[in-house]
């Protein structure tokens, strides 16, 4: 297997890295919240909609890294199951903005305890100082990377 140059040592890249714990915190976040009968883009949808009421439909997917179509189909079944609700009809344009119902705030409070356990977990190595410099680092990262692509 031939290279046109150096590949990526996995071993040290911060890229890397950044992508195995992601996939570990999502898999640690998908195994809390299956007893709860949920996936983390479901908890992810009613954590915006508790601190955003109103939200439009692109909004959500944007907050929740999904596309359009995967929320509008989420958004549906969580109404459906009477975690949201939604105006028959638009006051402004096409815009449906969801809210939490009773049960869905009940929902997401047992779900929030259940990620809150997940990051103490995953930060339990860390000091509170350490854990702040990770928190600026990170947002440094993502901020480095939309300005670069024009989204900053």
């Amino acid at each position: 297997m031939s290279q046109d140059g150096p590949g990526i040592d996995l071993k040290t890249s911060l890229g890397y890295l950044l992508k195995e714990t992601s996939s570990a915190l999502r898999a640690e976040m998908e195994a809390v919240l299956r007893p709860l009968g949920m996936t983390v883009t479901h908890y992810s949808c009613l954590e915006l909609l508790a601190q955003r009421p109103g939200l439009s439909n692109s909004a959500l997917a944007r907050g929740a890294f999904v596309t359009r179509q995967s929320m509008n189909v989420l958004l549906q079944a969580l109404e459906r199951d009477g975690y949201v609700t939604r105006p028959a009809e638009a006051a402004v344009g096409k815009v449906l903005p969801a809210r939490l119902t009773p049960r869905g705030r009940r929902s997401l409070a047992k779900a929030t305890a259940a990620i809150r356990s997940v990051e103490v977990r995953m930060l339990s190595g860390l000091t509170a100082d350490e854990q702040s410099d990770a928190l600026r680092i990170l947002r440094s990262m993502v901020r480095s990377l939309r300005e670069a692509n024009g989204a900053g």
